[in-house]
């Protein structure tokens, strides 16, 4: 299927804090080559390139040597075993892991050629190009209008009540939202539905005009119908942006994403398009996951 700015990012709820991974136990009988991903984990129209990644939280290594390019306007879907390093991987992208204080970032890891761990780097311009939608909705105790201008407004996007407005409308509209709260954007966002407040969430990101969106779980806490809502904006969004979603519905990577990764214990094991890692995987550990054996 063709298918936040760190003001924003900064104010994720307790829950949305990053954890450090839970070890598991995987097929003894199978081993995993540091470093070697099978399938197809690199890009001629790279957005990312990152190479070598390691992640450790203290002594403890999350991330084992990643490399993966993610190429301009694909969904990619992340998924794997719960504490296999999705999150962790995935919060690499715009610095959500510097909050931690035990957390370190080896390897290479570029967007658009340029460094995104250089100590040069703004990482408020970072995460306004990278923004991110957590796994559990968390609009601000404001209304659905200022939900959204927020990030407009600290990034000096609109110099005008008109241009905000437009920006408002243009973001709630590609959200699928303005038809739903166009006559009542002065009321408070947190007496929208846990949908509605997502894709909100997913209108605040946009706002300010980020070239890359990552998700990580948006629907784990939504019903079949918000779900099916927030695929159809992904979808949507896929042809102006890139965006990375991690997931533990093997079902949602299948019906949303271009491509699909498959982390166990740290590795990157497979890369591929989606429809050949749910029909033919190239590596034994995916089949053994897809297919229910483990996970």
């Amino acid at each position: 299927m063709n298918t936040m700015n760190s003001s924003i990012t900064s104010e994720a709820s307790p829950q949305d804090e990053a954890t450090v991974p839970v070890p598991e136990s995987k097929p003894t009988d199978t081993v995993i080559e540091e470093g070697k991903t099978v399938g197809k984990p690199y890009s001629d129209d790279a957005k990312f390139k990152l190479r070598d990644v390691e992640v450790f939280y203290g002594e403890s290594r999350a991330i084992k040597k990643i490399s993966l390019d993610i190429a301009r306007n694909e969904v990619i879907a992340f998924i794997g075993p719960s504490g296999c390093g999705k999150s962790t991987f995935l919060r690499c992208l715009n610095r959500m892991n510097d909050s931690i204080d035990i957390c370190r970032v080896k390897g290479s890891l570029q967007l658009d050629d340029q460094d995104i761990y250089d100590s040069k780097r703004d990482v408020v311009e970072l995460r306004a190009r990278v923004g991110m939608v957590f796994q559990k909705p968390n609009p601000f105790p404001k209304s659905i209008y200022d939900n959204v201008a927020y990030g407009p407004r600290i990034h000096g996007l609109a110099n005008r009540k008109s241009d905000l407005d437009e920006i408002v409308e243009n973001s709630l509209r590609k959200a699928g939202l303005w038809e739903e709260v166009k006559d009542r954007l002065d009321a408070t966002a947190t007496g929208m539905s846990g949908g509605q407040q997502q894709r909100l969430c997913i209108a605040r990101a946009i706002a300010v005009s980020p070239e890359v969106v990552l998700m990580d779980e948006p629907c784990s806490a939504l019903d079949p119908i918000a779900t099916a809502k927030v695929e159809e904006l992904i979808a949507e969004l896929s042809e102006s942006y890139t965006i990375v979603i991690v997931t533990h519905s093997m079902q949602q990577a299948a019906r949303v994403s271009h491509r699909t990764a498959y982390f166990h214990l740290g590795h990157l094991v497979e890369v591929n398009e989606t429809n050949k890692v749910f029909t033919s995987p190239e590596h034994e550990l995916t089949e053994s996951y897809i297919t229910g054996r483990f996970g």
